[in-house]
């Protein structure tokens, strides 16, 4: 088996076009044309969802088609389209296989529309033990897990809720990077850096409201959404604003979406990752779509800092957020070489500049409808 050398971190799209090349990503027909971002790989869904009893990982000793064989409920079929209802689990295989070297390995991420439509998305490999990750020298298939938590969902084969990034080499993520690039670069675009496992997000609940809402909150029982339709949704039909400002009493079972009060910046030779929620600090999840790509509200990608965009949703009991609460943490990592392309600059890059934003789906929103 190949072992890959040269520099340590996350392969830029160059490299990942290379591995698509050599035949390291396997892929079940011609990628698309912009499924290869600055520094990960969108997946596509395949041509079946299996709805499955309950979620599972599959373990050392188990393939993920052997325990959907025990678990399936009923298959369907995604050629034409299918809606996947909400509150159930459904594993559908990707059109992306691995054969990575040794030294290399993979993490998976919801893209981010997926996250801001509340769609519970984790890829899922042969014998893992763990969700969205990939081991060093994995063969095999990659399998999509689906949970719709929130609003019935329109998939189809090749759909894009995953994305995934390879990492040559140990993950090189330390405070001691951050705290280097915030004096070159200034991580953040105006403030005190916050350092710690991590650069600070903190939640914003009163700037935004003098341009707007401070986030907002999921209708429930509202209509199907087309994952594959960008700007065709009414957001009065599926959100309600949230007007107040100060704190917010978030609910359980509800979804939310809000801002950073920070505007961020990954320099372009490097990618970033919102990390695991820390919940020592309050019983809510923040953690949905974390990747953040090279030039993400940086000049070199036409930004001047971008607001994280926050999904947000409370645990067990009702708990009360308040403005410019710490809410999640970002890490960084170089890349292995500098990308071609950054995000933002022509590859049709959805949320660079971004302040408080809804995913593509819906069309945008007027704040004088209160």
């Amino acid at each position: 088996m190949d072992t890959v050398s040269g520099p340590h971190g996350i392969l830029p799209a160059r490299a990942i076009a290379a591995y698509c090349e050599a035949g390291m990503i396997r892929l079940a027909r011609p990628a698309d044309a912009d499924q290869i971002q600055p520094a990960s790989l969108d997946l596509r869904l395949g041509s079946w969802a299996y709805r499955v009893r309950a979620s599972f990982l599959p373990g050392k000793r188990a393939t993920v088609a052997e325990r959907v064989k025990e678990l399936a409920l009923h298959r369907v079929p995604l050629a034409d389209g299918a809606v996947l209802e909400t509150g159930c689990v459904y594993i559908v295989p990707l059109l992306e296989q691995l054969a990575l070297p040794r030294g290399v390995a993979a993490t998976a991420n919801p893209k981010s529309s997926t996250g801001r439509l509340d769609i519970f998305t984790r890829v899922i490999a042969d014998h893992a033990q763990e969700f969205d990750t990939v081991p060093e020298a994995y063969h095999g298939p990659l399998y999509a897990e689906i949970s719709p938590r929130t609003f019935p969902v329109l998939v189809r084969e090749g759909s894009r809720l995953s994305q995934i990034r390879f990492r040559q080499g140990p993950p090189l993520a330390s405070d001691q990077l951050i705290r280097e690039l915030h004096a070159r670069e200034g991580l953040i675009a105006s403030g005190e850096a916050n350092i710690d496992n991590g650069l600070a997000l903190s939640v914003d609940l009163s700037t935004l409201a003098e341009a707007g809402p401070v986030g907002f909150r999921a209708k429930r029982h509202a209509g199907l959404i087309d994952v594959d339709r960008k700007a065709a949704l009414d957001v009065l039909d599926y959100w309600e604003p949230i007007w107040q400002r100060g704190s917010l009493v978030l609910d359980p079972g509800q979804f939310y979406i809000l801002a950073s009060k920070e505007a961020v910046r990954v320099p372009p030779a490097y990618a970033a990752e919102m990390v695991p929620f820390n919940p020592l600090v309050g019983e809510f999840r923040v953690h949905y779509a974390g990747f953040f790509d090279p030039g993400f509200g940086h000049s070199a990608g036409h930004g001047e800092g971008a607001r994280a965009v926050l999904e947000v949703r409370s645990h067990e009991v009702p708990f009360i957020l308040e403005d410019g609460q710490i809410i999640g943490r970002l890490v960084y990592e170089p890349l292995t070489e500098a990308p071609e392309r950054v995000y933002g600059q022509g590859i049709g890059s959805n949320y660079q500049r971004q302040g408080l934003k809804l995913s593509k789906h819906f069309r945008d929103f007027d704040p004088s409808r209160r």
